[in-house]
């Protein structure tokens, strides 16, 4: 399997549902609204948009399964399994804030080995694969130099239906509040992966993450130099629900932050 050739695939899959997605945004109807649970919002788009992407991709990699947000496929591939969120930041979408994103990963066996984010609203596309660099739009991306959390902008997600750690979030969040430059709330945790792979956050937490949430983000950052770890500091994230990734200079100052507060 040519991985660069596929990546390049994926990213012409991406932008495919990425301009379907824009295009329904201009006269998104709020009452085609559906709940999957407590603020976990979906709609038609969300849907359509999935199945463009697996219809698309089973042509690209036939024997490939799939892993996705809106369960529009349940065929589980032996050795290859792609990793969806079709509209990663439906909320956003939903209420017009324009910071939603494709987000598409490749497995092989354990191993992640290629990872695209496409945000639609600035047309920017992050991708990357196994033994090679990251990029954005063309251009070569690597995560920053920022040697300290002081120095830091750092995203995070908030909680919004599972509160069961939400004394210790918010205690962390005020911590950090104190410690670096910023906090940020994008709303799409594909994106805040991407961004901190490109040097505009130093570091993204989050917990209660799905898989597909995070796959593809976890590669770019990866693969632009940085590090990707549970909140015990293992590199276990997909299924770990909990993900802490930096620019890898302020990774153990960041986890040694985390620990006080969930462990």
């Amino acid at each position: 399997m040519h991985l660069e050739r596929l990546t390049h695939e994926v990213i012409r899959v991406a932008k495919q549902a990425g301009d379907f997605i824009r295009q329904e945004r201009k006269n998104f109807d709020p009452d085609k609204i559906e709940y999957k649970g407590l603020n976990d919002l979906v709609s038609y788009v969300d849907k359509t948009a999935e199945k463009i992407i697996v219809t698309e991709l089973e042509r690209s990699l036939p024997e490939a399964g799939f892993i996705t947000e809106e369960k529009t496929t349940t065929k589980i591939g032996d050795r290859y399994n792609w990793i969806i969120d079709p509209l990663d930041g439906t909320t956003n979408f939903i209420h017009g804030v324009p910071s939603f994103s494709v987000s598409i990963a490749l497995k092989e066996y354990d191993e992640l080995v290629l990872g695209v984010v496409y945000e639609i609203n600035l047309d920017e596309c992050f991708y990357a694969w196994k033994d090679a660099p990251a990029y954005l739009n063309g251009k070569e991306i690597k995560v920053s130099n920022n040697p300290s959390v002081g120095g830091s902008l750092i995203a995070t997600g908030f909680p919004y239906y599972d509160f069961e750690k939400q004394a210790a979030y918010i205690a962390l969040f005020t911590e950090l509040m104190k410690s670096c430059h910023g906090l940020r709330r994008l709303g799409s945790a594909a994106v805040d992966l991407a961004y901190t792979a490109c040097g505009r956050f130093e570091a993204f937490y989050e917990y209660n993450l799905n898989p597909w949430d995070i796959a593809a983000g976890v590669v770019i950052v990866r693969q632009a130099g940085g590090e990707v770890v549970n909140y015990k500091g293992g590199d276990e994230v997909l299924n770990s629900r909990q993900l802490l990734a930096t620019n890898g200079k302020i990774t153990r100052e960041m986890l040694e932050i985390i620990q006080q507060y969930f462990n």
